[in-house]
């Protein structure tokens, strides 16, 4: 049974950080790209960030780049974001992702290409 599980979620300051871990069991993690999506109250679920199996290629929303860093540790199967100079619009459900199809070198922003998702962490950040 694949699990994700998300931590380091909470309430900051606007210009603070945060640091999410998603966890993956029950999968082949370092064959997998993996995304982080978020989604506010009322709206649309959000591309984040991306990374490839190896870590070596990464992409980001144009939201958060600059300000986000995506990085992972395939010996703890385990995927981060380390979220710095967080703005109130930054508010949301942040949820981690794996895709659907192993060593992938596309990194994918649509939802529809990932398959198995975390129960999501609550970032809230005042203002």
């Amino acid at each position: 049974q694949v699990q994700l599980v998300e931590s380091g979620g909470g309430l900051v300051q606007a210009g603070g950080s945060l640091r999410l871990s998603c966890a993956a069991s029950g999968l082949a993690f370092s064959v997998y790209n993996m995304g982080w999506f978020r989604q506010a109250p009322g709206k649309e679920r959000e591309f984040v960030a991306a990374i490839t199996y190896s870590g070596l290629n990464k992409y980001y929303a144009d939201s958060v780049k600059g300000r986000f860093t995506i990085s992972r540790d395939n010996a703890k199967n385990t995927v981060y974001l380390q979220m710095n100079s967080l703005k109130p619009e930054d508010t949301a459900v942040y949820y981690c992702a794996s895709d659907t199809v192993p060593f992938k070198l596309k990194l994918e922003t649509s939802p529809l290409k990932y398959d198995y998702w975390g129960q999501g962490t609550q970032v809230t950040v005042s203002s």
